[in-house]
């Protein structure tokens, strides 16, 4: 056998090889995927577990493409005074080249900017969620078990809690998602003396979610916690760490462009600090008194 023709017949057999045992062209992909303990995941998901399911489903899905989290966040917080279907023609104007799952998040602010302002561990809880979804979901259901235990988390005017064996929190008003603004350091332990448990999470903060949104999958997404299955825009998510270099979720209506089909048509006015704080409260935006 010609020495061409050997060299050939090994390049072939390892390329087979790297096909067999998964590796990637690319290093990062090739990463042997993380480990995170129950009491990891615990803490990881404590700042999002009592998030109204359909908040919870986007911001899972988006925390896998963490990488955009921080443009996504400039953009959101610069059209803030944007809502509505006004907000939704933007997005789709703008031609923005991030994922969907990304830019479902884009009528929170508050919610991209929590996320970009700590990277690991947005890092964290993306890649959690690839390499253990299921255990992902299981420390979301403790850490609401707890904090349902200790009297924090109940029924009110914007959530409906379930009972068992599996808790969900779903809006009261489908087209109305609360930001709940709670410190995990006190609603997932016993009540302390002269802690209120009524008032230890704040539901005023949220955002009205039009049909326009419906291509982003709002209103299409939801857990089959039994099954350990998160839908996004009525579709299982797929997106798992083996697969992450090439899944494509669904998304019948979007297109998908490119960076460098972006484009800015509108105004860029960032949001005042006494709006980012009352968001991070909990409150309604300063200059509204009734959505």
């Amino acid at each position: 056998m010609r020495h061409s023709e050997r060299k050939m017949k090994i390049t072939t057999t390892v390329l087979a090889l790297a096909l067999l045992v998964g590796w990637s062209a690319s290093p990062a992909l090739a990463q042997a995927p993380p480990s995170y303990s129950p009491e990891q995941l615990d803490r990881l998901v404590s700042r999002i577990a009592l998030y109204p399911d359909p908040l919870l489903a986007q911001v899972l899905a988006a925390a896998t493409f963490s990488d955009q989290i921080p443009d996504a966040a400039k953009w959101a917080d610069e059209h803030h005074y944007l809502t509505g279907d006004e907000l939704a023609k933007a997005i789709s104007e703008d031609h923005l080249s991030w994922d969907p799952s990304v830019q479902a998040l884009l009528p929170f602010p508050s919610v991209l900017e929590m996320m970009a302002s700590d990277m690991k561990w947005t890092r964290d809880l993306g890649d959690a969620f690839l390499a253990q979804h299921q255990d992902v979901m299981d420390a979301i259901q403790r850490m609401r078990q707890k904090a349902k235990d200790f009297g924090y988390l109940r029924s009110n005017d914007r959530i409906v809690v379930s009972g068992g064996p599996y808790i969900e929190i779903l809006p009261v008003d489908p087209a109305f998602i609360c930001v709940p603004a709670y410190d995990p350091l006190v609603v997932f332990f016993p009540p302390r003396p002269g802690i209120v448990v009524g008032a230890a999470i704040s539901f005023g903060f949220g955002v009205t979610i039009t049909a326009a949104f419906r291509p982003w999958g709002w209103g299409l997404c939801r857990f089959d916690w039994g099954a350990h299955v998160v839908f996004i825009n009525n579709a299982p998510w797929g997106r798992i760490w083996a697969n992450r270099g090439v899944y494509v979720h669904p998304y019948g209506e979007l297109h998908r462009w490119e960076p460098a089909h972006r484009v800015e048509g509108h105004r860029l006015t960032p949001r005042s600090e006494e709006e980012r704080h009352a968001a991070r409260m909990g409150h309604p935006r300063p200059e509204e008194h009734h959505r």
